[in-house]
């Protein structure tokens, strides 16, 4: 590879990603970067009105920006809608939910995983990178669909 190679753009047409239905009801998304290095992914997140996101805790910093729908942090009893963003720092732990009859989408980038946490503190399950760019390898080879993220 050449030096221009390693530096070109690497556009992902989102519009030709299907909305990937997650483990849990009204959560879907659209992978859109697997940072080779295993430390994150960038995609889209989409959730249903009336959808709560568990009280979770992250490994790495996230980065979360509003396009579509509103949100509210539980922790807090802030309302996040359209054109908000919201950093979450490592470490982080919050819970949220979807409020009105719009779905939420939001631009996501996540560093290192999520921990869903039980009442006491104890990690139920996690989300990490492998796990989420295993999960799409996977619903595209079931689904006869292209892989189309990039994993740069």
């Amino acid at each position: 590879m050449t030096a221009s190679t390693l530096l070109a753009s690497l556009p992902v047409d989102s519009e030709r990603i299907p909305w990937i239905p997650m483990e849990s009801p009204g959560l879907s998304y659209k992978p859109l970067r697997f940072f080779r290095d295993g430390s994150g992914w960038v995609y889209l997140f989409r959730l249903e009105p009336g959808t709560h996101i568990p009280r979770h805790r992250h490994t790495g910093e996230v980065h979360a920006f509003n396009l579509a729908g509103r949100r509210q942090l539980l922790d807090t009893g802030e309302v996040v809608g359209p054109g908000g963003y919201v950093y979450e720092p490592q470490g982080n732990v919050d819970s949220w939910k979807v409020v009105g009859e719009e779905p939420v989408v939001l631009l996501i980038n996540v560093r290192g995983g999520i921990e869903y946490l039980g009442e006491d503190g104890q990690v139920l399950r996690s989300a990490m990178p492998a796990d989420r760019l295993e999960s799409y390898r996977r619903w595209c080879q079931e689904n006869g669909a292209e892989f189309l993220a990039t994993c740069e």
